[in-house]
């Protein structure tokens, strides 16, 4: 943590599962000040609340800032003497972007750029930009505006150049366990009141990811990179059928009959895909391997646009994509074991004291 010593560090969209994880990382470190941006004020007041309950010794380093990416003036307020940020502010949900995509194009796209153009005239060291699977070949409106998102995020980086006093990456993850939205908190649920846990394809398979490995992406991705990059971590999957046979088993341990839960499967919802693409072959072509994470370099050319009919690279036919079908597949016992890092499912296990109220089961 010796990077943040003593810095100022803006996440925005905090409240999210994403900026809960980063408080519990970073409250008891050496960070100066952690501030909060988002435009939902409830959320806002019970983090507050729940921070000075569990963390009082500490509560007093995260500050709160009402805004709206959408609004350049609200972000320049909550810029003014921060050093790195998060942005990690987004409408994400598949079927509210379907029907609403210019919502999702003016929080995910504009709202983005708002953010970059301000950390760069208030100086920020670092920005590091929290995107998608979905944005790999995206098929739906989130992935779109997400994708749209990575190319302008990597365009100002690009723009900047190396050795620019603001540095600006992406990092792009799969299926993130137990954050808003995810179906394990929804299967628990639908276990718990004894109904059917409903699937939409057995044999679809998603990356499986803790919030705290999207946590270690980001801090790599300060610590490593370079104008216009773009991280991505390494990552087991499961098929929808093993994660309910995983979460049926484990929550067993509770109640002998959830273990006896009917599986129902409802078919692939508008804008879903079977496997999702962490890595494009063409992104692969030029990929470093970083161990656990690969670093993807912007594309340098300029805009001539000769070189892209000229300069083209026949390596990239034969490189495969990197995705949830052909990436590490886990069983059902390997399943259970990531299942058991997840905060509530040990709270429900009874393996540590609950921090939050029962019904809130996302990280």
């Amino acid at each position: 943590m010796s990077i943040f010593k003593d810095k100022v560090l803006l996440i925005t969209g905090g409240t999210g599962s994403f900026g809960n994880a980063v408080l519990r990382r970073f409250l008891a470190s050496d960070i100066k000040e952690i501030r909060i941006f988002s435009r939902d004020e409830k959320k806002q007041d019970d983090m507050r609340h729940h921070l000075q309950a569990q963390y009082p010794d500490v509560a007093a380093k995260v500050k709160f800032y009402i805004g709206n990416v959408r609004e350049k003036t609200s972000v320049d307020v909550a810029m003014r003497g921060v050093d790195y940020v998060f942005a990690a502010a987004a409408l994400k949900q598949v079927p509210s972007c379907e029907f609403f995509p210019m919502e999702a194009t003016m929080t995910n796209v504009i709202g983005t750029n708002n953010v970059l153009l301000s950390a760069i005239e208030h100086g920020v060291k670092n920005v590091v930009v929290l995107s998608t699977d979905k944005a790999a070949y995206p098929i739906n409106a989130m992935g779109i505006s997400k994708a749209l998102m990575e190319k302008v995020a990597i365009a100002k980086g690009r723009e900047l150049g190396q050795n620019a006093a603001t540095t600006i990456c992406c990092t792009r993850y799969g299926n993130v366990m137990a954050s808003r939205g995810s179906v394990i908190p929804l299967w628990v649920e639908q276990m718990e009141q004894g109904k059917p846990i409903t699937i939409t394809d057995p044999n679809m398979t998603r990356f499986m990811m803790t919030l705290d490995d999207a946590v270690d992406l980001v801090i790599y991705a300060f610590t490593h990179g370079e104008n216009g990059d773009l991280f991505v971590q390494k990552a087991p999957a499961a098929t929808l059928d093993v994660l309910a046979e995983a979460l049926k088993q484990t929550y067993a341990k509770v109640n002998p009959a959830y273990g006896q839960t009917e599986v129902r499967v409802i078919g692939t919802r508008h804008g879903e895909k079977l496997y999702e693409t962490l890595v494009t072959r063409e992104e692969m072509a030029k990929a470093i391997d970083m161990g656990d994470y690969y670093r993807i370099p912007c594309d340098n050319r300029d805009l001539n646009y000769d070189k892209f009919f000229s300069d083209g690279n026949e390596e990239i036919a034969k490189i495969e994509d990197y995705h949830s079908h052909n990436t590490r597949r886990l069983d059902v016992e390997g399943m259970k074991e990531l299942l058991l890092k997840l905060r509530f499912i040990r709270e429900d296990l009874g393996l540590q004291p609950r921090s939050k109220a029962r019904e809130i089961r996302s990280e």
